[in-house]
């Protein structure tokens, strides 16, 4: 699985927003991520928001949207690693995260180290035609506190919308397993 990050947290870039007045909170009951829209269209996203939010997750989500169709200009061949004719249709979801602690990342390097570490485990994914990327932004925690949050975006392709959309679902159970619950010969992803 292809898998990067960035920064993107300057003042006029997009902000996470866990006070936001939909907001589901789903820390003490994941199961309720199969109530939400974008779940009912696509369950392997509800799948992955129950298993982010879980008692033993690291994270806890804010946000989550679900794109049925992407353009095949919304995403490029080269960086989901796929092969010629399989990329005709192509679809993406994204999730905001947001640590579970009580303190969020003491600094960027800390969500920089976070994110490199992410990647590192999902490029070990043997998995073609989809990708990760990771943002890092500033996030409003409450509403007195700015903090950093990491937004995922996940995009995939395939042949068919059908090929596209199974994809993206093995590439958000293996995104949601290496978050929360990583292989037991893969060390626990530190959000610290």
């Amino acid at each position: 699985m292809q898998a990067d990050w960035e920064f993107e947290a300057d003042s006029d870039a997009p902000v996470i927003d866990a006070c936001w007045a939909a907001l589901v909170d789903l820390r003490g009951a994941p199961d309720r991520a199969m109530d939400l829209k974008e779940a009912r269209e696509f369950p392997a996203l509800g799948a992955a928001l129950a298993q982010l939010n879980a008692p033993a997750s690291p994270v806890w989500t804010s946000k989550c949207d679900y794109f049925t169709k992407l353009e095949p200009s919304e995403f490029d061949l080269d960086e989901l690693d796929a092969v010629d004719g399989n990329a005709a249709h192509g679809a993406g979801c994204y999730i905001d995260l947001l640590q579970r602690a009580a303190t969020q990342w003491p600094e960027p390097n800390a969500a920089a180290e976070t994110c490199r570490g992410l990647c590192g485990l999902l490029r070990e994914v043997p998995l073609r035609s989809c990708r990760v990327d990771l943002v890092i932004r500033s996030a409003v925690i409450a509403p007195d506190r700015m903090d950093l949050g990491i937004t995922a975006y996940l995009s995939a392709c395939g042949a068919t919308p059908a090929a596209a959309t199974a994809t993206l679902a093995e590439a958000l159970t293996a995104f949601a397993g290496a978050v929360s619950s990583p292989a037991p010969d893969q060390p626990a992803l530190k959000l610290q």
